[in-house]
């Protein structure tokens, strides 16, 4: 109970950059699960094709809050260096307007360094998702942008086992922007999550591979509230959602 405490804290008391001014909300949470299962095929060496499908649930498993598949390449450059390009088709369960289609592209650099038993890794991936549903442009953009830094820490000393932990930020670089109540363009960046994690993978075959792991975010928005036409600004707020994910997923390699 202490370190959770800690961890609220230390998650509270984190910077958000952001210009827009408004109401700040209460903070709300959540409990939801990912299920995955996914492909990896070996094309030559360094160069993996990748196929998944993952479903999630939000509410404390009361709702499905999203269902998508993905393909993707990754190739390892050098030991240290590794990128991939990805495709992300995702249908997610909105508040008001039901089910709303989306497409994602994704480009990532990976880079890692090995130390004995320990590995540490940096990556960072770029993303575009274009939104489908009838929004309000001047409340949200229609192709979102963000940017995921992340650090992880493996520890490869067990046979086939491979415990770890992460920390990420998430970045959104492309939300519209208003000043002295008038539209500026989409142009504020603002972290938008702050993310923790422990997991532990199991290779219990060459072929097969077993991933079950726990996430911590802390969710910050800008909430804008401007009409259709873009000429009127009728308020600002945030909202702020810490939310706990348990999830499991399956790889079979070959």
């Amino acid at each position: 109970m202490k370190t959770r405490t800690l961890l609220l804290s230390a998650l509270a008391a984190l910077p958000v950059l952001c210009r827009a001014q408004g109401a700040q909300s209460a903070l709300e949470t959540d409990f939801s699960t990912r299920t995955s299962i996914a492909v990896d095929k070996r094309l030559s060496k360094g160069l993996h094709l990748e196929a998944e499908y993952e479903l999630r649930t939000e509410n404390a498993l009361s709702k499905i809050d999203r269902h998508q598949a993905s393909l993707g390449l990754s190739y390892k450059f050098t030991d240290w260096l590794k990128g991939g390009l990805s495709y992300t088709f995702f249908d997610r369960y909105g508040a008001t307007a039901g089910w709303e289609p989306r497409h994602r592209l994704s480009g990532s650099l990976t880079f890692g360094y090995r130390a004995g038993d320990w590995r540490f890794s940096l990556r960072g991936m770029a993303q575009l998702t274009h939104k489908t549903e009838d929004l309000n442009v001047w409340q949200e953009t229609r192709n979102q942008v963000t940017l995921k830094s992340r650090f992880k820490v493996q520890y490869k000393g067990f046979s086939n086992l491979e415990p770890y932990g992460l920390l990420e930020l998430k970045t959104l670089l492309n939300d519209p922007l208003y000043s002295s109540g008038s539209f500026a363009g989409y142009t504020h960046a603002y972290i938008t999550r702050y993310r923790g994690g422990l997991g532990l993978e199991w290779k219990f075959s060459p072929q097969h591979a077993l991933n079950v792991y726990g996430l911590l975010d802390y969710n910050y928005t800008v909430d804008i509230d401007a009409n259709r036409a873009g000429t009127m600004l009728k308020g600002v707020g945030t909202g702020r959602v810490l939310n706990t994910t348990l999830g499991v997923g399956y790889t079979f390699s070959f």
